[in-house]
């Protein structure tokens, strides 16, 4: 099978190492900068404890030098997405897959699910470019838990985690998630194929939607932020907003906040990655974590108010700081 990991950065680097170093796999990257003549150089490179995997691999700037691929593995901050899109038409094929491993809302969401209409979202595909550019018959959701960083360019450092959701965002079992399931699980991830593959993504939303962008606004991690009555109460008005969409959408939630912070307080002090992206002055993916709930709220006519507020403070923040458009 012919791979290609579209984003060698934290996740896209993990995924490429472990799929190269355990699967029969022929692993590519499409990366640019830095990261392509790293991998170039010095091949996929992984931090596990003490232990440096290593395995060389093909990396290119340009998707025309890799041609179609069965499995595109898209791994890159939603901000780059419109980008990556315009670029990636030379790996696919009619029988390609394309599992986005991306936080947040993906572009494909809201096609196909009732009462939402034909029309893009438009806070994370504005104008409907990059479901033009990859239909969503060629696409299969992804959900990823796990923690990975990115130390250099190419070197990629696992801290904790190997699991991941995948599934037909119509529901279906189908023979290409059979297979995708299978390669990924040989790589050595902890693999759930899930029948309600939109649900697994908003209930994950559900949780980052408050923590990422307070965390950016106050510096804080995320035991202070929870520890702070007035934080927390917050945070909790604002999830039970994005609950009432979700059931609204066919992703309803069946825990309260305060059960999904009593999860989340269990990490200790963790930064999140929005936080991390502030403080190294990169843009944030605050559309497809908050922006894309505020417009579904819209959408499905479910008042948003807290969430309206956490989203023009956000937004106000990094654009002052000139991390959001």
């Amino acid at each position: 099978m012919k791979v290609c990991i579209v984003g060698a950065g934290a996740v896209g680097g993990l995924i490429g190492a472990w799929l190269a170093a355990n699967t029969a796999a022929e692993v590519s990257a499409l990366a640019r900068g830095d990261t392509v003549r790293a991998l170039n150089a010095e091949g996929w490179r992984l931090k596990q404890g003490e232990e440096l995997l290593t395995r060389p691999t093909r990396a290119a700037s340009d998707a025309r030098e890799l041609g179609p691929q069965d499995l595109v593995i898209v791994a890159v901050k939603t901000p780059a997405m419109a980008s990556i899109a315009a670029q990636i038409g030379p790996l696919l094929g009619p029988e390609t897959t394309v599992l986005p491993a991306m936080n947040g809302v993906p572009w494909w969401f809201a096609q196909g699910l009732k009462g939402l209409g034909a029309e893009p979202l438009q806070s994370v595909d504005p104008g409907g470019t990059i479901a033009s550019a990859i239909p969503l018959g060629l696409v299969l959701g992804c959900v990823v838990h796990l923690s990975v960083a990115t130390a250099e360019p190419g070197l990629v450092v696992h801290r904790n985690g190997r699991g991941l959701i995948i599934g037909e965002p119509d529901g279906t079992s189908s023979t290409r998630l059979g297979k995708v399931h299978g390669l990924l699980t040989q790589a050595g991830f902890e693999v759930t194929s899930s029948p309600t593959i939109r649900r697994d993504i908003w209930y994950k939303l559900w949780g980052n939607l408050t923590m990422n962008p307070v965390s950016a606004l106050t510096g804080a991690t995320g035991d202070r932020m929870l520890d702070d009555p007035l934080v927390r109460n917050f945070c909790s008005a604002a999830m039970l907003e994005a609950s009432a969409i979700g059931a609204r959408i066919g992703c309803a939630i069946d825990q309260d906040p305060e059960a999904r912070h009593a999860v989340t307080r269990e990490l200790g002090a963790f930064k999140t990655s929005m936080l991390v992206d502030a403080e190294r002055g990169k843009p944030i993916e605050l559309d497809a974590i908050v922006t894309a709930v505020h417009e579904l709220g819209r959408r499905t006519g479910v008042p948003t108010p807290s969430i309206d507020a956490l989203l023009g403070l956000t937004r106000l923040f990094a654009r002052s700081r000139g991390l959001y458009p």
